[in-house]
């Protein structure tokens, strides 16, 4: 397999953390999302900012890539997972992404990781498995928790598909009756990074990118929820950072419980002027605003 810069893909130093991470991501993925790009090779990128984040978000993954760079390996280059790697005991990355053929992450992630590996360590954190029975974490698209979807997964070389119960949290376990080793096959469920999205709870948070005077003056735009897009409109004098809500826009509630809202926090972006016509703009909003609006 062939090493990956996980770091270079995501334009961040070695030493970023968590929100520069996230701020990494959040960027690319707008930037290169198949829905967005017009680059030939948009997908293929796309799915390469993804797998970054996806190994280095999670605080054991990057300890067991960084350990694995420190090797002084560049990308490109042929590398062997050492034996025992991980650590004396080794580090439980028995993980399924949905999507069945690995949800488009490389070899080299798969193997890092440890996805081809055959089921039958122990049963992880949470509650105690029955023996015999075999526990993995499902990493699953929150589009599937909002609706309620089956995904495909592949295990040991097989293809099952998971009915996720719509709404089901983060730790709720998935059982799937004798698809295990030895035994059923306990899926302890959490959400794949999604490039819009962010979950607390039961809301789900967008960071929706305006213009300045859309932000200044006012004005109904387009927002994506996990439902579909919806009209949302920004009050006049909006500044960076501040949050609207949607109510019941969120992840739907279980047992009983109402709905999350989506929080849509606004960023003012500045777009890049290409005419002249659009520069003379800028100049003369300069010329209206001076130095005083840092006050």
């Amino acid at each position: 397999m062939q090493f990956k810069d996980y770091y270079g893909t995501l334009g961040v130093e070695p030493g970023a953390d968590e929100a520069e991470l996230k701020t990494a991501y959040r960027r690319l993925a707008r930037k290169y999302h198949p829905d967005v790009s017009k680059a030939a090779d948009a997908e293929e990128q796309f799915k390469a900012v993804n797998e970054a984040y996806e190994a280095l978000r999670d605080p054991q993954k990057r300890a067991a890539y960084d350990q694995l760079r420190a090797r002084g390996y560049r990308p490109g280059d042929e590398v062997q997972t050492p034996h025992g790697f991980g650590g004396p005991g080794g580090v439980d990355f028995e993980e399924i992404f949905a999507g069945g053929d690995g949800g488009g992450f490389s070899d080299f992630f798969e193997e890092l990781f440890g996805r081809r590996r055959g089921f039958g360590g122990g049963p992880g954190p949470g509650a105690q498995a029955p023996r015999g029975d075999t526990r993995a974490k499902l990493a699953v698209p929150l589009d599937a928790v909002y609706h309620g979807n089956s995904v495909r997964i592949a295990v040991n070389g097989r293809s099952l598909d998971v009915n996720v119960p719509r709404g089901i949290r983060p730790g709720q376990v998935i059982r799937l009756r004798g698809q295990g080793a030895h035994g059923d096959l306990l899926l302890e469920v959490e959400y794949a990074a999604h490039p819009q999205f962010e979950v607390d709870g039961g809301n789900v948070i967008h960071v929706l990118a305006v213009a300045p005077w859309e932000a200044a003056l006012g004005a109904t735009v387009s927002a994506p929820t996990l439902g579909g897009p919806v009209e949302l409109r920004i009050p006049a004098g909006s500044e960076a950072g501040r949050r609207l809500r949607l109510r019941g826009r969120g992840l739907p509630g279980t047992r009983g419980a109402p709905a999350g809202d989506q929080i849509v926090e606004l960023e003012v972006l500045a777009p890049k002027p290409q005419t002249d016509a659009q520069r003379e703009a800028y100049e003369a909003l300069q010329a209206a605003f001076g130095e005083g609006w840092r006050a």
